[in-house]
């Protein structure tokens, strides 16, 4: 063949691949036998966009109280549905949804005085995963010594694909 002729496949290839990208495909495998709601792993392939959301704190539900104290921001499952409440208008505003998380991180508040509630963070939770919005996200909980304000019980970051 003549290199004209190469070149031409070869841009001929380029440009079909260019104009018919890979579709986006989200697989999610959930934890067999269990009606836990979240995914034993999350995969996706194709030409998927990701997303990395930074960590959500909630917002103040109380303005009486002190700013620095959990009373300011209410209980875990207060303040779970507070941080994931923004997480879903970061999401939207970026023409995303909860169905798009593929990944959480949870970090909890645990310490001898004030052990973790992890019953009130998953009544936040199942709000927004597992009821009516059946993507589960993969998901790990981890229980810290504290948060940047020391009012905050929870913080939330996720990973979204489309």
């Amino acid at each position: 063949m003549k290199p004209a002729t190469l070149f031409s496949l070869g841009a001929f290839f380029a440009i079909a691949l260019i104009a018919n990208p890979c579709a986006a495909e989200v697989v999610r495998y959930p934890i067999p036998n269990s009606s836990f709601p979240i995914a034993q792993a999350v995969k996706v392939t194709g030409d998927a966009t990701t997303y990395y959301i930074s960590g959500q704190v909630p917002p103040v539900v109380s303005k009486d109280a002190e700013p620095n104290t959990p009373q300011a921001y209410g209980d875990t499952k207060t303040q779970t549905v507070g941080a994931l409440t923004k997480i879903k208008g970061i999401l939207e505003g970026l023409g995303l949804g909860m169905g798009d998380v593929v990944k959480m991180q949870v970090f909890l508040v645990h310490d001898t005085r004030a052990p973790m509630d992890f019953k009130a963070f998953m009544e936040g939770y199942t709000q927004f995963f597992g009821g009516s919005q059946p993507n589960l996200p993969a998901r790990s909980v981890v229980g810290v010594a504290a948060l940047a304000n020391p009012g905050f019980l929870v913080e939330i970051e996720v990973v979204a694909a489309k």
